[in-house]
């Protein structure tokens, strides 16, 4: 293994190059600028007028409290990189701002695959998962997912991330990292590997494997009834959401793979590569609201209210059920109708299965 000692020439050549000096905070400046009122108009309504009835609206407001934090601290991101990725902000805020820069993005990502497997457990388990399907495990799983997270970060927040790169004068916030931040190089390759599986590439493959198979249940059920627009709308909803997941954030942590091992084990570098895509991550935080929107009637109902459009085309004999297009519950609902009486019974007397209250 040879251990690479400062900067490297694409590190260096990434510091100078205008055009990504320019490019990061024009994407930066326009996530901040939609994320942060889509996501405060959809944590308003979320709280608001829906509440946390449902284990998929706890995540929802985890993810949307997670967007905007995120969207918080891009700021300190576009000003670095407005003034020739030179840190003037010290040492500690450069921590603060880098360990809630990527908490937050795989917070998103962790936080879409409990959602996934939420949906997964409502659609093609709905009977048998019921009891796990409740709001202290959602909270649970919210609380589970910051503590593995701050402590897979916690080297970073331990370490001083700003590094003086004397061949251009300025002062790096997290671009260079300093090899004595850790004792060894396998002890950076330990930590790198840990953070590519364990908070993308696991969560990577359960939400694409329960997505496929809730999409795979909602087309095999689908057949003459009133509702089947409605499914087609949510099998074309779980593919936007699996398709803005994998667009979002698989190509940076591939990218992230590949710059790890090279630098590790070549001495060479695709820094410059995965800043790039590190701005398809963000784009995540522009997508949520809309997902949302399109999830949940709730949301296109009061959106249309303040655009003055007025009430939704009705696609259903009930113009006043608030319907999610992907919902457990009604899918639990309509699987122990089909079950027959027997299986009914179970579900008397339980008002949250006639009321679509998950809007995702």
């Amino acid at each position: 293994l040879r251990v690479p000692s400062g900067p490297d020439n694409a590190t260096l050549q990434m510091l100078r190059n205008p055009a990504i000096a320019v490019a990061l905070p024009v994407v930066y400046s326009l996530v901040v600028l939609v994320s942060i009122p889509g996501n405060l108009f959809s944590l308003w309504v979320l709280c608001r007028h829906i509440g946390p009835k449902s284990p998929s609206v706890i995540f929802m407001m985890n993810l949307s409290v997670t967007d905007l934090m995120l969207a918080s601290v891009l700021p300190f991101q576009i000003y670095y990189h407005c003034n020739g990725h030179h840190w003037v902000f010290g040492e500690v805020l450069c921590n603060v701002v880098t360990v809630a820069f990527y908490a937050n993005m795989y917070c998103s990502i962790l936080t879409m695959t409990c959602i996934s497997v939420e949906r997964f457990l409502g659609v093609v388990h709905p009977l048998s998962s019921a009891r796990w399907r409740r709001r202290r495990y959602a909270l649970a799983a919210c609380a589970g997912t910051w503590a593995l997270l701050l402590a897979a970060l916690f080297p970073l927040a331990r370490t001083d991330l700003t590094y003086e790169v004397d061949a251009l004068g300025i002062v790096t916030c997290f671009d260079v990292l300093k090899w004595t931040m850790l004792p060894s190089v396998a002890m950076w390759a330990l930590f790198l590997f840990t953070i590519f599986v364990l908070l993308f590439l696991i969560p990577f493959v359960v939400t694409v494997a329960c997505y496929t198979a809730t999409i795979t249940k909602l087309l095999r059920t689908a057949d003459g009834r009133p509702d089947q627009g409605q499914r087609r709308r949510a099998v074309c909803l779980a593919a936007v959401v699996l398709l803005a997941f994998v667009t979002c954030f698989a190509p940076n942590n591939f990218v992230l793979l590949v710059h790890m091992v090279s630098r590790l084990f070549f001495g060479r570098s695709y820094y410059h590569v995965y800043k790039l895509t590190l701005c398809l991550s963000c784009l995540n935080n522009c997508l949520d609201p809309f997902v949302y929107y399109f999830a949940s009637r709730e949301f296109q109902l009061r959106l249309r209210h303040y655009l003055g459009y007025g009430r939704l085309p009705s696609d259903s004999l009930d113009t006043t059920r608030r319907d999610s297009l992907f919902s457990a519950r009604t899918l639990s609902a309509r699987s122990m109708s089909a079950a027959g009486p027997a299986d009914a019974l179970q579900g008397t007397g339980r008002p949250g299965l006639k009321r679509q209250e998950s809007v995702f």
